[in-house]
């Protein structure tokens, strides 16, 4: 078995806690369809936030979501100059037999721009 990345991305409109926390869910729920995910199978999970986003821890989301025996970690995204502003981004480290290249990751509205070669 081996251990995989699974990366994603959401970017939310105003930075208040229901809107990071409903985003961040969002996020979630479509990396879980998508790769057919089993919360026994994730090893571990990183958020990173724009500093423009400071309501809300978005791991509380993925408490909320019944991930609470899975390590979560938030940190704040490094300030680059013209950067998708208000963007919350996910990876997740799952055990899995699947291949690389059986990964989906999954980028959702405005953040579709930092992947344009995913859609």
């Amino acid at each position: 078995m081996a251990l995989r990345g699974i990366r994603g991305a959401v970017t939310v409109s105003n930075d208040s806690a229901e809107e990071v926390l409903k985003a961040t869910r969002e996020l979630l729920d479509a990396i879980t369809i998508e790769n057919e995910l089993l919360i026994s199978d994730i090893a571990s999970v990183l958020f990173t936030v724009t500093s423009d986003i400071k309501s809300v821890f978005p791991a509380e989301a993925a408490r909320t979501m019944g991930w609470d025996a899975v390590p979560l970690l938030c940190f704040q995204e490094i300030e680059v100059p013209g950067a998708l502003p208000k963007c919350i981004r996910v990876l997740i480290h799952i055990n899995t037999n699947k291949l690389q290249k059986d990964i989906k990751h999954v980028y959702i509205g405005e953040a579709k721009k930092l992947r344009k070669d995913l859609n």
